[in-house]
């Protein structure tokens, strides 16, 4: 059996904590005394840290790698959702009443005999009456000259100023009714 050496008795005007404080600063100091470096621990480390400086870029190679192997497997399977997305499509375009419906949603088709009709709103809440006009139940004509208004038209459109004059501040050059020169 070993001997355990008896732990220090306390000075008898110091508390507890005082004694263990100055016991452990000594053992301290006796523990790190006791090391001793040889050749071959010298070595040794000297081999940890050139293997630590070796090791270190192919370590964050080696995750750099794995990264973006990540990231590209996310992007094929993104491009996999989008493949099976696209021929569900192309497989809805496939069945006729599908097609029907299509033309008649987007490119406004109607079959012989229908009558469509697209209501267009496009002013905004605020912009609405608030009180609206009653509709009334009868069919009320208007007297209009749609033949003289037709001539305004083409009469305005013909004498109207393009765009480009109106603008205030052109600079310097050739005039928007000139052709510059080849």
């Amino acid at each position: 059996m070993t001997k355990r050496p008896a732990p220090p008795s306390p000075s008898p005007g110091r508390g507890r904590g005082a004694s263990r404080s100055a016991a452990a600063t000594p053992d301290a100091r006796e523990w790190l005394g006791g090391i001793r470096f040889s050749a071959f621990t010298g070595i040794m480390l000297l081999l940890v840290v050139l293997a630590v400086l070796i090791l270190t870029p192919s370590v964050a190679t080696y995750v750099e790698q794995r990264q973006k192997i990540a990231a590209l497997a996310e992007s094929v399977q993104v491009t996999q959702d989008e493949i099976t997305a696209l021929e569900r499509e192309r497989e809805r375009w496939k069945d006729p009443a599908y097609i029907t419906t299509q033309a008649r949603e987007r490119l406004y088709y109607v079959k012989p005999g229908e009558v469509r009709f697209l209501v267009i709103d496009d002013l905004d809440e605020t912009d609405a009456p608030q009180d609206p006009d009653p509709v009334s139940a009868e069919v009320e004509e208007q007297k209009s000259d749609w033949i003289g208004g037709l001539l305004r038209s083409f009469a305005g459109a013909g004498t109207a100023q393009t765009a480009m004059e109106i603008t205030i501040g052109v600079p310097d050059g050739p005039s928007p009714t000139e052709s510059p020169a080849p």
